[in-house]
Order: C-alpha cells, then structure tokens, then sequence
C-alpha cells in the first residue's frame, strides 16, 4: 500500500500464522509510532497447531520477551477473520475509554489491500495507516519456512479480494488510484 508511518493513537497487529507481524508490531511500538499496541485473532486451521492459545495471546507473548510493558498491550483473543479483527478491536479500545482517531494496522504484506478495505466498511471514521515488514517475497517466504503455504495464502487473499467487495464484507474500489 505504500503507505508513510508517521505517530497514531494504537497499532493493531491482525493475528495470522506469521509471527513476524507481532516483531515489526514491537518495532514501531519501540520507535514510538503508538503508544498502546492491540493483538487480534483466536485461532484458524492454519495457526491452531503453531499457536494453540490463539494468535493474539501468543503475539502478546512474544512482544513481552522483546521487552514491551504488559501495560500497553491489548489482547482481543475471539477474532476469526479481518472483519472481526477491525470490529473487535475497535470495541476493546471502546470499552477501554480509549478514543482511537487514528490506527496503524499491521499485517502480512500480502494482506494490507484487503484488510485496508475491510478496515473502510468497518470503521470508515478512522484515519488508518496500512504497513507490514518490508521484505522482499523471497525474503518472507524464507521467514515463513514454507513457500506452498505463501502461494496458498497470497491465491487464496486475492480471492478474497474480489469476492468479499462482492459480498459486502469491505469497501469496493471506485477510483483507478486506491480505495
């Protein structure tokens, strides 16, 4: 998406099977881009195995060890796909009394365009920021450690891409230069 970082109120690392999203999560947490950070996801036929207590718990784990306070993180652990991940989340930081003008979402790189778009039917209000590691694809999928398992997920997002506009589930492109 190309989109610039610059400071917001929270970042939002959507839970997935790649760690790596909780790692860069901490990184601009670190540089000081947010100061609350919010993990999101339970589990999915893909991360069940790795991350048995649900994506986000473990996210929240791993952010602890690379020196995060418990205190500035998150954990909205009932997330089942992007749709849940955007409403969810905004609830939590609601029922926190925590007014959140402005997100970082941080995601895999394959999946910003679409949880971008999820993210303008869900919460239009919000100024959101789309990033993800900037990595090469030989680089992630050497991070990944499976590259059917990228293939899948990259065919497999594209899919969605098309069919959740259709459906209703995010916004719909009207302009040749974005959503």
């Amino acid at each position: 998406m190309h989109h610039e970082l610059r400071p917001t109120d929270v970042g939002i690392g959507l839970g997935s099977h790649d760690l790596g999203v909780a790692t860069y999560t901490t990184e601009l947490y670190q540089q000081g881009y947010f100061p609350r950070i919010v993990f999101t996801g339970a589990n999915a036929p893909t991360t069940v195995e790795r991350f048995p207590r649900g994506e986000a718990a473990h996210y929240r784990e791993h952010a602890l060890e690379l020196g995060v306070p418990d205190d500035a993180i998150l954990v909205e652990p009932e997330a089942r796909n992007t749709g849940d991940n955007i409403t969810l989340s905004r609830q939590l930081l609601d029922a926190r009394g925590i007014d959140a003008k402005s997100i970082t979402l941080i995601s895999r790189p394959y999946q910003q365009r679409r949880a971008y778009a999820t993210c303008k039917k869900h919460w239009p209000e919000v100024d959101v920021i789309w990033v993800s590691r900037p990595l090469p694809l030989d680089e992630y999928i050497e991070t990944i450690g499976d590259v059917d398992r990228v293939i899948n997920m990259l065919v497999g997002d594209m899919q969605r891409i098309t069919l959740y506009a259709k459906q209703g589930f995010q916004y719909r492109k009207t302009s040749p230069n974005g959503y």
